[in-house]
């Protein structure tokens, strides 16, 4: 089976995953993936759940928010670049009308009740 590799980044608390336990700014990891293999794939592929990331941009596109998660089925090819931020890295709401967004991410904006904009996120442990 052909592999393709995926140019990871992480930040913040999520550094971790990129193979060093006592790392907690960013992390650089080049994964092998089967090709074929989506978002969710990679996600499995670090141990890394879904929910403990933030926004993540894949190849410079917005892909995900908290509580905005649609891209885990989005294919993913040899070469592309997935930065992952942690949930308390919060990107000015201003900053999101017109960016450049995958497919998945557009559509879910569209569908949504508030298009995505939020001026507070509540995390699980913020009860």
């Amino acid at each position: 089976m052909t592999e393709i590799h995926i140019d990871t980044w992480l930040y913040g608390n999520l550094a971790v995953y990129g193979g060093d336990p006592n790392e907690h700014n960013f992390a650089n990891a080049n994964v092998p993936l089967p090709e074929g293999s989506v978002l969710q794939d990679l996600l499995n592929s670090l141990g890394m759940k879904t929910e403990e990331r933030g926004i993540t941009f894949i190849n410079g596109d917005l892909s995900a928010m908290p509580g905005m998660q649609p891209d885990l089925d989005h294919a993913l090819k040899d070469g592309d670049r997935v930065a992952f931020f942690h949930l308390r890295s919060m990107w000015p709401f201003q900053y999101r009308h017109g960016v450049a967004m995958i497919d998945e991410m557009q559509s879910a904006i569209d569908n949504s009740e508030d298009m995505g904009l939020r001026h507070a996120y509540k995390l699980p442990d913020d009860d």
